[in-house]
């Protein structure tokens, strides 16, 4: 999703965001006209006690771990609901569900400001290559074991492909199989597996100039839903071997390796580093939050995007494509994948309040998103984690990025689910610059401009 500049805004938009404002403020003064001037002072305490106590419990469960953490939840679940059962005590009933009307209102007309426009978000489609050879890497493994579970490889020798499968005690070397398949007349490579398996087979394809086919058999297959492929059911895809169209799109390149989804610094690598992460990916990164917050894990970063300087983050990630502008670690969708740059994110939180304000969308402090066609990650050390893809490495500083444009041709079936329209989130800051008029940031070009060095982290409980 791309963020418009404020002139370019529809108007609607602008008063949608407007009304949303108008509805709070009417959520807010529809208890208080009810309930008299002491009456007034009284539910002013009340709900102002409840948000304090709210906001609280928020910043405690980003901070903490373990049992804290979770205490820190109740409380900021329960606040709202005591505010609220004190109101109904009060008997202002009638206002409290006219209140939760207003809100719900307020809410869907956010919605509404916030959705971005879809055109220009649709890959152009090509004609289907003609193909003699196809050879398929499948894993058996990934995916919770979808390539037996849907018989993958039956279906796909039934088309006419061969199938290699990765199995076996050891590792099995997947570049050395792909080439030598292409040595041996192959003219489609495919994959059946994860996204980073995806992503080595991808790059021997784009140097052959060879088309790739997705098989979304992995288990989050990011780049296979934003083919607009269908992740539930893989066999679907293997229709692209008899009725397909050709894809063009960009490729990622992380000191000479390929990417297709992103690769990740910082709190985001060390991360992807935990071996609890392949199992419980949103458990492992609720575990990152405290870390991202209080910026104290890791080597001392330094980022440069295109001229673009931003020294010490605690997190940077570099993707194949921008993704929506409220997506800071990845884990949403791209409208699309042959724009022909970047998408790079970089958060240099100087306070835990300001980190926090990030992690809720209520501020732009700290937060640097733009595209570019070149990233280059340095630090104060020879080797630093990197997640490719959800792979861990250790790659060699300084590890610089690249954007290879509409380097893969990818065969995708005629008739697939699409990439749906992009979910607006609540993004306060985005909301508030509709509403009132402020300057929208729009997508950043290439330019020059002075390094950016946010303060030292700041003493713990600040």
């Amino acid at each position: 999703m791309t963020v418009i500049p404020f002139d370019e805004v529809p108007e609607t938009r602008r008063w949608w965001a407007r009304a949303a404002y108008a509805a709070v403020v009417c959520a807010a003064l529809v208890p208080l006209a009810a309930a008299g001037l002491a009456g007034t002072i009284a539910l002013l305490l009340t709900g102002a006690g409840g948000l304090v106590v709210t906001v609280i419990g928020i910043y405690w469960f980003l901070i903490s771990r373990g049992v804290l953490r979770w205490c820190a939840l109740a409380l900021a679940v329960l606040a709202p609901l005591v505010v609220l059962a004190l109101f109904v005590q009060a008997g202002l009933l009638w206002e409290v569900v006219i209140t939760v009307g207003l809100v719900f209102v307020a809410l869907a007309c956010a919605r509404a400001a916030l959705r971005e426009s879809r055109e220009g978000s649709t890959m152009t489609e090509y004609p289907a290559p003609n193909w003699k050879h196809a050879f398929l890497v499948m894993n058996p493994r990934s995916g919770g074991g979808k390539v037996v579970k849907f018989d993958l490889q039956r279906k796909a020798e039934e088309l006419g492909a061969e199938v290699a499968l990765l199995e076996g005690p050891g590792p099995v070397d997947v570049d050395a199989l792909a080439r030598q398949a292409v040595e041996r007349g192959a003219d489609l490579l495919g994959v059946a597996g994860g996204d980073g398996t995806q992503a080595l087979v991808a790059g021997i394809a784009a140097e052959h100039n060879l088309p790739f086919l997705v098989i979304s058999a992995g288990t989050r297959n990011h780049f296979a839903l934003d083919l607009g492929l269908d992740r539930e059911d893989p066999t679907g895809c293997l229709d692209a071997l008899r009725d397909g169209v050709e894809l063009q799109v960009d490729l990622g390149k992380i000191n000479g390796r390929t990417f297709v989804n992103n690769a990740s610094f910082g709190v985001y690598a060390e991360v992807v580093q935990s071996p609890e992460y392949r199992d419980d990916k949103a458990g492992t990164v609720l575990q990152m939050l405290p870390d991202l917050i209080k910026g104290d894990k890791g080597a001392r970063l330094r980022a440069e995007a295109d001229g673009v300087t931003v020294d010490g983050p605690q997190a940077v990630l570099v993707s194949n494509g921008p993704y929506g502008s409220n997506d800071l670690a990845g884990l949403g969708r791209r409208t699309r994948l042959d724009r022909g740059v970047l998408g790079a994110v970089a958060i240099s939180a100087a306070s835990t309040r300001e980190a926090v304000g990030l992690l809720r969308r209520a501020t732009k402090h700290g937060l640097i998103q733009r595209t570019a066609s070149e990233v280059v990650v340095g630090a104060d050390v020879p080797e630093i984690p990197v997640g490719v893809d959800g792979e861990a490495l250790l790659m060699s500083t300084p590890v610089r990025c690249t954007i290879e444009p509409r380097a893969l041709r990818v065969l995708v079936p005629r008739k697939r689910p699409g990439v749906p329209p992009a979910q607006p989130s609540l993004d306060l800051v985005r909301l508030r610059e509709l509403a009132w008029g402020r300057r929208a940031a729009a997508p950043a070009k290439a330019s020059a401009a002075p390094s950016v060095s946010p303060p030292a982290s700041p003493p713990a409980g600040e």
